[in-house]
């Protein structure tokens, strides 16, 4: 059996260099000060949830060099019932969640649960960090970019 071929539909990264460009900058800005294994969570939720298979596959492994076990990657899509995570992991989970499904607002007290579980500065770069995942997310669903390629 053979996997079915998604074609790519551009190199987004060549086409629009200075774009591309400015998201990575975006990127690494974002992940200032937060903690690599909470990190990749966020951004591994994020792209289940927006159905980014190129990020799912790139941030697992990010997740792994990071430490994080399998167990908790496989349960990650139903943190919620998984006793496998932190109150802060779980407060940083439904604001990724809040964020990445924007039209349904974020919920005051999501918001609040995460403000008690992270600082003012951090809480900015984890909703930073929320939004850029959501922007590589619609970039790579877009254009299709192909899982295991750079």
């Amino acid at each position: 059996m053979t996997a079915y071929e998604v074609p790519q539909r551009m190199n987004f990264s060549t086409v629009a260099p200075k774009v591309f460009k400015a998201v990575l900058a975006l990127d690494a800005a974002a992940r200032e000060g937060i903690d690599p294994v909470l990190l990749e969570l966020v951004q591994i939720r994020a792209s289940q949830i927006n159905r980014c298979a190129y990020c799912i596959d790139y941030h697992t492994s990010d997740a792994r060099k990071a430490g994080e076990t399998e167990e908790r990657i496989y349960q990650l899509n139903g943190w919620e019932e998984s006793s496998l995570y932190t109150v802060q992991e779980r407060a940083a989970l439904a604001l990724t969640e809040a964020v990445t499904r924007l039209p349904d607002g974020v919920p005051d007290a999501v918001y609040d649960e995460a403000a008690r579980h992270f600082g003012e500065k951090e809480l900015a770069q984890l909703i930073a960090l929320i939004f850029t995942v959501n922007a590589w997310n619609r970039m790579n669903v877009t254009t299709r970019k192909t899982p295991g390629t750079e």
